[in-house]
Parts: structure tokens; sequence; C-alpha cells
């Protein structure tokens, strides 16, 4: 059994990480989508300077949705590369962690037209 360099161990979690959010970026379709939604309200923040409490909830959301919808794309892999026939169990658990990553999405919308309502009233005006 080898010396293993627990700070190069740690180095390697994050290279694994960024690969795995890179796979999802290029290969997913529903990945990208998130990505761009989340720097569209990026933007929309700087322009309309919200506050701090606002970026606060701006910056969880998209990063609850993104992590839920990493975690949806880390089941699909593990059931399709368990079965390839239709199985109720596999399409159960690709259904609901679908289901999660929607009712984020959704709710995050909500959450997110709640905290520009304001700002947009205040720009239009």
């Amino acid at each position: 059994m080898g010396f293993r360099n627990p700070s190069n161990s740690k180095i390697l979690s994050f290279k694994y990480a960024l690969v795995g959010i890179a796979t999802a970026l290029k290969e997913e379709p529903n990945m990208k989508f998130h990505f761009f939604v989340g720097l569209t309200v990026i933007v929309a923040s700087v322009l309309f300077g919200i506050s701090k409490q606002d970026w606060i909830a701006v910056i969880f959301l998209i990063g609850f949705v993104i992590s839920l919808e990493l975690t949806n794309t880390a089941i699909e892999a593990v059931v399709d590369a368990f079965t390839d026939r239709e199985h109720p169990g596999a399409k159960l658990a690709k259904d609901i962690a679908a289901g999660a990553v929607l009712i984020a999405a959704a709710t995050s919308a909500i959450l997110g037209f709640i905290i520009f309502i304001p700002y947009i009233r205040t720009w239009i005006m």
C-alpha cells in the first residue's frame, strides 16, 4: 500500500468535480439551458443593481437548480449503466429525479419574478 498525499486527493476531488460539471454542460441540453438562464439572471441582476439580500437569493437559487440538474444527470447515468431495458424501478428513479429539477426550476422562476418585479417596475417608470 503506497503513501497517499491527502492534499493531492483533495485537489483531485476538485478536478473530478470540475470535469463532471464540464461534461454535463457539454452533453446535457438541460444543463446548457440552466446555465444560460443562470447567466442571464446574473446579467439582469447586475443591470438592475439588485440588493445584497436579493443577490443571496439569486445565487442560491441558481446553484440549487444546477445542483439538482447535476444530480438528475448522475441518477440517469447510473440507471442507464445498469439497464438498457424498460424497468419500472429505473423509470421511477429517473422520473422522480427529473421531477425534482422541475419543481426547483419552477420555484426558482416564481421567486425570480418576486425578486425582479419591483426592479422592473422602477426601471419602467
